[in-house]
């Protein structure tokens, strides 16, 4: 969520942000408070006296990064929800046929709260390291490496998203047009072609779109794609219980008749089929509660992929009216407890609709039944919601790559337009040649997700927090969570590209 994002959100003050500020967060002795001379309108409150522990920051960077914030607890539970929920939401339902029910409940309910965990050592790291933006703190802590680090991580998690949103198009797009030109529909047509579609999507509609220099009035799209979430949501759930299991075969039993025809011209080959089909459907019709496969190690990383927000806490908390610590944990807590319920609800409905059956992308496996106009609708949502969120996306990362490689000089057009068209056609390049979503979802949910929930933020924490020792139970948990962040990340890359090396001698996707 960008900073122009929540600038839209800000409102006028309720009885939900009356409450007092804490300033326990602040009270460090190396850091003696001080005035800060700020010309305004307003006061800084005592605990924005105390936020600002570098004695050398320059005043007008005072000025304009540390103002009070102005909006409501309410919104920013919904800033925050919709940082959290995106497209890693169509993935669940994959994971949860690949895990099953009961251990996909774990993993949700730790990854959740190893993400939490992950925002209380960023929001300790923020208040003692000083600034609110997280490359800084990855250059206090670390120096040019820890910037690198946080850089790269951020921009890798927003291509990742950029490229499932971009998936989606690919998808769905085609299957809209289908629908809405009828059964005549020439099949082999070049309008019913992915790649071409998102290409077109990305030159026609995204690249104008990200070539403005200022996208805040995007932010109200926001709003729409986290609706568009609860809507498919709504409409999942209505679906389980209207289609019947195993009608989505249907297609695919017709053509495993005539391949069998071909194959086997007895009669008692035919039978022996059709008995091994009844019982291979009764058998497929009933929920597993732990399943172990080759696509189990994209579990992990499928739901760390979904609930990383990292990058967007630290501006939420900026813009947060009586900013403390407490109050922002109090934000998280409410904005994951939501985002739990939904994936939950998602994930088991979706399931218990297709079982085994689900692809990686479950809004493309309504794709086997007839969904009517309803699913129409929905498709059409969730392109619109996807294809204006992905200018919000290039945003941070052009950002951040201009900052990398070209700070401190003036703002240049041919610069502006150069890196939007090389991360268009990079991300266009990955949804055109990887296989499927599940690929992204993996490998990013491996490695930028991974950095972002669980190793930075320790990291960060245990260089720049010096009030507490390295024998207080906060570091040793801290230590503890970066050497798990690791194993998580090094043991699904590995096992991530086992299965990769193994689907690829084994013919292919």
């Amino acid at each position: 969520m960008t900073k122009q994002e929540m600038g839209r959100f800000n409102i006028s003050p309720d009885e939900d942000s009356m409450s007092s500020n804490s300033n326990d967060d602040f009270n460090y002795p190396e850091y003696p408070a001080k005035k800060l001379s700020i010309k305004g309108h307003y006061d800084m409150d005592p605990e924005n006296q105390n936020f600002l522990l570098e004695p050398t920051m320059a005043k007008k960077k005072c000025e304009t990064e540390y103002l009070p914030g102005t909006t409501s607890f309410g919104m920013s539970v919904f800033n925050l929800s919709n940082a959290i929920v995106g497209s890693g939401i169509l993935g669940l339902s994959y994971a949860m046929a690949n895990t099953g029910i009961a251990l996909f409940m774990i993993l949700l309910t730790f990854v959740s709260i190893f993400s939490l965990y992950s925002i209380h050592l960023l929001l300790k790291t923020a208040n003692e390291g000083g600034s609110l933006l997280y490359e800084q703190l990855g250059f206090k802590a670390f120096g040019i490496c820890g910037k690198l680090a946080a850089s790269g991580s951020v921009t890798m998690q927003n291509i990742g998203a950029m490229s499932s949103y971009l998936y989606i198009v690919k998808y769905e797009l085609p299957l809209v047009i289908k629908e809405l030109i009828g059964p005549s529909v020439d099949l082999n047509a070049w309008y019913l072609n992915g790649d071409y579609l998102v290409v077109m999507v990305s030159v026609f509609l995204i690249l104008p779109l990200s070539l403005l220099r200022n996208l805040g009035y995007l932010g109200y799209t926001s709003g729409l794609s986290l609706m568009c979430m609860v809507f498919f949501l709504i409409v999942v759930i209505y679906k389980k219980f209207q289609i019947p299991c195993g009608s989505w075969l249907e297609n695919d039993a017709i053509n495993m008749t005539m391949n069998n025809t071909i194959s086997h011209l007895t009669t008692q080959g035919h039978m022996h089929g059709s008995e091994l089909n009844q019982t291979h459907d009764d058998e497929m019709c009933k929920p597993k509660y732990f399943v172990f496969n080759s696509q189990t190690v994209y579990a992990v990383p499928i739901l760390t992929f979904s609930f990383v927000c990292h990058p967007a806490v630290l501006p939420i908390y900026q813009e947060l009216k009586g900013r403390s610590r407490r109050r922002m944990m109090n934000v998280s807590n409410v904005s994951f407890f939501a985002m739990f319920l939904m994936y939950l609800l998602a994930a088991l409905f979706g399931y218990l609709t297709f079982y085994g059956n689900v692809e990686p992308e479950l809004l493309h496996t309504y794709s086997r039944i007839a969904g009517g106009i309803i699913f129409v609708v929905v498709r059409l949502a969730v392109l619109v919601a996807v294809t204006l969120t992905v200018p919000i996306v290039i945003f941070p990362i052009r950002s951040s790559i201009t900052q990398l490689l070209f700070s401190g000089k003036d703002f240049a057009w041919w610069r502006h337009i150069l890196i939007t068209l090389l991360i268009l056609a990079f991300t266009n390049g990955l949804v055109i040649f990887v296989p499927t979503i599940r690929d992204i979802f993996g490998f990013i949910g491996a490695s930028a997700a991974a950095m972002l929930v669980f190793i930075l933020p320790s990291a960060f924490y245990i260089k720049l927090v010096k009030k507490e020792s390295m024998n207080s139970v906060q570091k040793i948990g801290a230590i503890l969570f970066l050497i798990s962040g690791f194993v998580v990340m090094i043991g699904s890359m590995t096992l991530i590209i086992m299965d990769w090396v193994h689907t690829e001698s084994s013919g292919g996707h």
